[in-house]
């Protein structure tokens, strides 16, 4: 059986009781908060939730990686179509009729990248870059032995990677990077960001619960709705209890690694309390708590962020791990995960600092480092040993709870 509780502040302490309804209620001196069981909001019996606009894009993302590797059947053209959504390329058609794209939202948080154009074209290179190199080096190549320096393919087992001169997979760098680029500079950086949800008279349309026009949520809902949405709102995640497929859902970006990191004992609670500070969040958006909601803020930041930290130690000590024992293959799949987590921590928000938990220079020369002469054919462990233990250093694990 659930149980919720009964938090009654007071100035300088708190009591916590047990209560016997379905919900989780913060009582203050001002508001009353009612927390959900699960993440349903209502108003005169309609849902206030909506982040349709999100789960669009992590389709896009899908279908976009589902191809990536498929050289038979996919150009560049079409995968840049893809990203930008141009000219029909989905297989679905619910995709190709609306008015979103992924490279839209690339780079384009309001704290990170309003004043940042120059940054934020960059980044949207760096993704057309990996199609371009995917669709020519590799597809060249793709029937013959990748070497040092020679793009193609090699064996990992009994599978067949995909690998750029350098030994990167393209296809990895691309998912890994997005999770940052697109789904955690959105949440962190964006719709939970101070001046998107006070923008304007959010605030006090808020408090006044006037709703945007033919909606039933008001401004400030709906941003919050839409940050949980590139979190939680692929369509193999229940709505009624997403954590029930933690692991076994058909996303393979955020939520995927957010199970993953989540089920080391190191980090367990993960997933939970970032669920938690959502629905929390969300509640005091509702009694307009604005310095609760706020709280909830800092802590989803510090989460998210803490998985983009934990994966790219994780994969780079693999990658190690692997190239000790002269499996290549291996080797270069793990570390080209690496690489795409280590680009993703320049999306990170610390939320004691506001700014990325790595700082862009020592990004830029992890990347640098990982990539120089011959890439992963030439990495040396010890590299890779310096780059996992400045990364740990900054979120405040170990190296050895994240290889894990």
């Amino acid at each position: 059986m659930k149980k919720s509780f009964l938090l009654l502040f007071t100035a300088g302490s708190f009591i916590l009781t047990s209560c016997s309804n379905d919900d989780d209620t913060i009582i203050d001196e001002q508001t009353e908060v009612e927390v959900p069981a699960n993440y349903t909001f209502e108003r005169n019996g309609e849902t206030t939730v909506d982040y349709n606009g999100q789960t669009t894009r992590l389709q896009m993302s899908a279908e976009m990686l589902s191809v990536f590797n498929d050289f038979d059947n996919t150009t560049e053209e079409q995968l840049m179509n893809m990203f930008a959504n141009e000219n029909a390329p989905f297989s679905n058609a619910a995709l190709n009729e609306s008015t979103k794209s992924v490279k839209s939202k690339v780079a384009a948080s309001n704290l990170y990248f309003s004043n940042n154009s120059v940054e934020s074209a960059e980044i949207k290179a760096d993704f057309e870059a990996y199609i371009s190199g995917q669709m020519n080096e590799v597809k060249e190549n793709k029937d013959q032995l990748a070497e040092a320096g020679v793009a193609g393919q090699i064996a990992q087992g009994e599978r067949t990677r995909y690998v750029s001169g350098k030994g990167l997979e393209y296809n990895q760098a691309f998912a890994k990077s997005l999770i940052g680029g697109l789904l955690l500079d959105q949440i962190v950086n964006n719709y939970l960001s101070q001046p998107v949800l006070d923008e304007g008279d959010n605030q006090v349309n808020n408090d006044d619960m006037v709703t945007e026009d033919g909606k039933s949520y008001t401004t400030m809902e709906h941003k919050w709705d839409e940050a949980y949405g590139y979190l939680f709102g692929d369509p193999s995640i229940p709505t009624a209890d997403p954590l029930s497929v933690l692991g076994e859902s058909d996303d393979h970006l955020l939520f995927s690694y957010l199970g993953q990191v989540a089920a080391d004992d190191d980090f367990d609670g993960l997933a939970e309390s970032t669920y938690e500070a959502f629905k929390t969040g969300r509640a005091a958006i509702v009694a307009g708590d604005y310095d609760l909601r706020d709280e909830q803020v800092a802590i989803i930041r510090e989460n998210l962020s803490k998985v983009i930290g934990v994966r790219a130690v994780h994969y780079l000590q693999g990658g190690k791990s692997a190239l000790e024992e002269e499996n290549y293959g291996a080797a270069f799949h793990e570390l080209s995960e690496g690489f795409g987590f280590v680009y993703s921590l320049r999306f990170t928000h610390n939320p004691a600092t506001g700014a990325p938990y790595v700082s862009k220079e020592s990004i830029d020369s992890y990347k640098e480092a990982l990539l120089s002469g011959n890439g992963f054919w030439d990495v040396n462990p010890a590299t890779l040993d310096s780059i996992s233990e400045e990364i740990a250093a900054a979120y405040g694990f170990s190296v050895s709870q994240a290889a894990e």
